[in-house]
């Protein structure tokens, strides 16, 4: 298995930071095996000044985008379907998922058959994020239920909002561009941009790859 853990210049990772209670990634590691998946166990601190900001393109059983961003030591993960948007009219699905290691903002490769979340990974985006309003942390913007943060990332930049709209075991969420100079409803990243921020690779030279 070939597994690249890459480094953006943008935000200086890997080399995360702080260490996170075996509870807040108790979930994570209960779904995986690592003696057979090379994704990061845990996190391997953290160097360098902003929050990180991660969005990585997942060609699982269901091609998908997840979004992370570092909340008190750990990711907070969102599965995003149809990737983002830079229409603020788009309203984006964002089902919460369990918290990753810091670690995993620059993991890509091939999660083997059989595994969970099987499939090609790559890091689309990437960069740092802050929040829109200051006088809250985002751990309380995230229990609160809604998110808005500021993205400075290299396919992406500006504010966006997650909103949440259903609780339950997997949360749903509605990612939404905020409508400021990043804002523009003639661009479509998504397709357009197809390949990893780090590597210059798409999901598909990922797959091939290790194939």
């Amino acid at each position: 298995m070939h597994v690249n853990y890459v480094q953006s210049e943008a935000s200086g990772h890997p080399g995360y930071g702080h260490n996170v209670s075996s509870d807040r990634l108790s979930r994570y590691r209960a779904k995986r095996d690592f003696r057979r998946t090379g994704e990061p166990e845990g996190s391997d601190g953290r160097s360098g000044p902003g929050l990180l900001y991660v969005f990585q393109k997942h060609a699982a059983s269901s091609l998908h985008y997840d979004l992370r961003l570092e909340i008190d030591g750990a990711l907070a993960s969102w599965a995003v379907p149809k990737g983002p948007s830079t229409d603020p009219r788009a309203k984006r699905l964002a089902v919460e998922v369990e918290d990753h290691p810091l670690a995993y903002g620059g993991f890509e490769g091939v999660i083997g058959k059989g595994l969970y979340g099987a499939g090609a990974v790559i890091v689309w985006d990437t960069g740092t994020y802050r929040m829109v309003h200051a006088d809250e942390t985002p751990a309380e913007a995230r229990e609160r239920g809604q998110l808005s943060v500021w993205l400075e990332g290299e396919k992406l930049r500006g504010g966006y909002t997650l909103r949440r709209t259903r609780d339950g075991e997997k949360p749903q969420w509605l990612l939404v561009k905020r409508r400021d100079e990043a804002a523009d409803a003639r661009r479509n990243p998504v397709s357009t941009q197809p390949e990893s921020v780090l590597s210059g690779r798409t999901v598909e030279d990922v797959a091939a790859e290790e194939a």
